[in-house]
């Protein structure tokens, strides 16, 4: 979102200067109030428009991935997919943003309000053409829309003047560009170009209706009748305002200016190669959007390779990069170099790579076949990828006495824990949990430090029920011990089937140890 401000910002300021330096100046006013109307909804635009890129979708199967366990000291087990603690935080950007939407919207209704309060409480005397509404005590002129708002005290005879004047705004809808932008500063109203839009707008406006009153007499006349005419100016800014003092030099210097050539209409064309080059680089700005997703901090998704697919399952910390591990590079996904993470991730990586060496610092052999790459993962964000390389992760190239090990995903009916139905994997699941719970003992690692450490364990259901083929991967040896004994014991289970035949079944938990 930041990018897209950003970018409708830029354009904005493009658009302005463009038309400050080569177009305010020449008398092409309808040309140029169409380029003022026109130029900043196409600068809300033109960052929307992408060149269409045909990327390969990744399918992720998810095998049996069962719903992460915290162990505590205090045994607390929990699921950190259906049961997930939120933290209240209050974003103040986006707190402060619509405060100001806010408070423009109560400005604009407030303005609304005092127009159709002089409308309602004054005389009016209808034309064919517009409302004439006198306001006593006042010496204001201004329109909006049909309605034309006269104060009491100008002088009679410069009436005339100031209703042609008001007429030509009213007959072009002017209002309605004024409102437009009335819109857009509540939409953005801490972009400070929208109200230099509105003002050179406005000015426009007047050089419009100058241009065709003074058609009707002589220009030296009209000049010395708008000298003449000191009137009060209401502060709303979508009305159009005969006198206003800010406006009076220019619009008397571009009365006396000579026509523009036609020829200077060719000027406009210096639109199509700043167009061209702002949809380039809105087009090709995705990568540096890829980024600014990659480089947040987000929930990290895990990925992991399981009978030749790529997997993924939700962690349960916020970081700058994913996390993918396995004993292969994942095919499906592209990979980077180091120097493609931003400042953020590199920082990110280097503490992960600290730890992992701290943990690993009394067992070297782990870490000689660890090695690490980088991918740009299917969601647009980057990740590190631990491959472990003769480590025998999950039981993936250790060889098995079952030809027919098969996905969890394609499976006709499921392993089954005793007691539970059928197939039932919500039962299978809250029973692994539950088994954890009754059975891991928790003890002192003094060698770690304090804080969640992750443990990652597979293993098999075999044709007859039996656990098999247990790995664990956890940052201390007593750990691992203790999992591989929780695992061991559990009871024997009722194997899957498919196509009527019994079929092995692997699974993978991940769970968190809260080491005090």
């Amino acid at each position: 979102m930041i990018n897209y401000i950003l970018q409708v910002v830029l354009y904005q300021v493009l658009f302005l200067a463009i038309y400050d330096f080569y177009l305010s100046k020449e008398t092409f006013f309808t040309k140029n109030r169409w380029y003022l109307v026109f130029t900043p909804i196409l600068s809300f635009l033109i960052p929307l428009i992408k060149i269409p890129s045909f990327q390969k979708t990744v399918s992720q199967e998810f095998m049996v991935v069962l719903p992460e366990i915290v162990l505590s000291p205090e045994k607390t087990i929990q699921r950190n997919f259906s049961e997930t603690t939120l933290d209240v935080s209050i974003n103040y950007v986006s707190l402060f943003f619509w405060m100001g939407v806010v408070l423009f919207s109560v400005l604009f209704l407030i303005k609304l309000v005092r127009i159709f309060m002089l409308i309602k409480k004054h005389e009016t005397i209808q034309h064919a053409e517009f409302t004439l509404i006198f306001i006593p005590n006042q010496a204001t002129a201004f329109s909006f829309f049909n309605y034309i708002f006269l104060g009491k005290d100008i002088p009679k005879d410069q009436h005339e003047k100031i209703i042609q004047h008001e007429k030509v705004h009213s007959q072009q809808k002017h209002s309605m560009d004024l409102l437009l932008f009335e819109i857009l500063k509540i939409v953005m109203w801490f972009n400070p170009m929208i109200y230099v839009y509105q003002k050179r707008i406005s000015l426009v406006h007047e050089y419009i209706s100058d241009a065709i009153v003074a058609k009707s007499d002589t220009k030296e006349l009209y000049i010395n009748n708008l000298l003449s005419c000191l009137f009060q100016v209401e502060n709303i800014s979508f009305i159009n305002q005969f006198h206003k003092p800010s406006y009076l030099k220019k619009r008397i210097l571009m009365m006396t200016k000579k026509q523009s050539h036609k020829i200077n209409q060719l000027k406009y064309l210096v639109l199509v190669p700043v167009l061209l080059s702002m949809l380039f680089y809105s087009a090709c700005n995705e990568r540096s959007i890829d980024n600014e997703v990659s480089s947040k901090k987000q929930l990290q998704t895990k990925y992991r390779n399981s009978f030749g697919k790529l997997v993924s399952f939700e962690g349960y910390e916020e970081t700058y990069l994913d996390d993918y591990m396995g004993d292969t590079l994942p095919k499906e996904v592209k990979e980077i170099s180091f120097h493609d993470l931003t400042s953020n991730e590199k920082e990110e990586f280097n503490n992960y790579l600290k730890r992992e060496k701290e943990y690993y610092k009394n067992r070297p052999e782990i870490l000689k076949n660890i090695h690490y790459k980088f991918f740009k993962m299917p969601t647009g964000r980057n990740a590190y990828g631990t491959i472990e390389k003769g480590m025998n992760f999950l039981g993936k190239n250790k060889k098995s006495n079952e030809s027919n090990d098969i996905s969890f995903l394609k499976i006709d009916k499921a392993p089954t824990f005793p007691g539970c139905d059928d197939g039932d994997k919500e039962c299978f699941s809250k029973n692994i949990k539950k088994h954890f719970d009754s059975n891991f003992i928790i003890q002192n690692y003094p060698e770690l430090e304090s804080g969640k450490k992750r443990v990652f364990v597979g293993f098999k259901i075999d044709i007859e029920g039996n656990i098999q083929d247990i790995v664990v991967k956890a940052p201390h040896e007593n750990i691992e011990k203790e999992v591989i004994r929780v695992i061991s014991s559990l009871p024997k289970m009722t194997p899957g089937e498919h196509e009527g035949k019994k079929v092995a079944v692997k699974y993978s938990i991940p769970f968190v140890v809260n080491v005090l």
